[in-house]
């Protein structure tokens, strides 16, 4: 059992994984311009020169921790066991119980922001705003064709890999700590009447229309976008361990 605080009336209050169902989003997977070593902490390297990085919007209808938004920049990286993952140096959602367990179970850097997913035309367009009026990211993308399960698998591994740092400061030099975690989003992606998996790619744009000093999700900077995509889906998120204590 995962339990929030007060004990008596906790924020979130999971027993194993965290589960979602019919969900949709759409992400993208690009070269990173410029270095990123400075975002990552100790034990971790880039997985490739250039790095390549991520952007990840969704809307969660259901969840065992509330319906909300989410928005989360990714870096591929190579962990302290020679292991490729994900991590995430900005996560932003709409939901007080996401955030609180997201921060204190996972240690994902998780803030309340506006965030939106929508589609209007022949296209898929997910915003980050924090705070509102202040735009830093759009996500534009036309769905298009059914992209290949095989490719998109490679990328997203079934579970795949995610690595972020949970702190806690120290009070008088006492009790801090300072922990590099390893956990995993297992994605089930939907499938049609024939059992395929629907994954549709597309044209996209990605920009960040307003940089943040407070907000520096523009520090990832985008290089090529290798690929897009809009998906619906089923998830469970899980925490697989401590890798490493500062």
């Amino acid at each position: 059992m995962v339990k929030g605080i007060p004990f008596d009336s906790p924020l979130y209050d999971v027993e194993g994984e965290i589960e979602y169902r019919n969900c949709e989003g759409i992400t993208a997977f690009f070269t990173i311009e410029g270095d990123v070593s400075d975002l990552l902490p100790e034990g971790l390297k880039p997985l490739s020169e250039p790095a390549q990085g991520g952007i990840w919007i969704a809307h969660y209808p259901f969840s065992t921790v509330g319906e909300y938004h989410e928005f989360l920049s990714v870096i591929q990286v190579q962990d302290t066991q020679g292991e490729i993952g994900y991590y995430i140096p900005y996560i932003y959602v709409t939901n007080d119980a996401a955030l609180a367990a997201g921060r204190e179970v996972a240690g994902a850097p998780k803030k309340l922001a506006k965030i939106e997913l929508k589609k209007e035309y022949d296209l898929v367009q997910g915003i980050l705003e924090r705070p509102s009026g202040k735009r830093l990211v759009t996500f534009t993308m036309k769905p298009n064709y059914k992209a290949s399960y095989d490719f998109i698998s490679a990328i997203l591994p079934k579970p795949t890999p995610l690595l972020s740092v949970r702190y806690l400061p120290p009070i008088n030099g006492k009790g801090g700590v300072t922990q590099l975690i390893k956990w995993y989003a297992d994605i089930d992606f939907h499938s049609n009447a024939s059992g395929e998996k629907v994954i549709y790619g597309g044209t996209a744009s990605l920009t960040y229309d307003s940089p943040s000093e407070i907000d520096p999700v523009h520090k990832i900077k985008i290089g090529e976008i290798l690929t897009a995509i809009y998906f619906q889906f089923d998830m469970k998120l899980g925490f697989t361990d401590i890798l490493n204590e500062y």
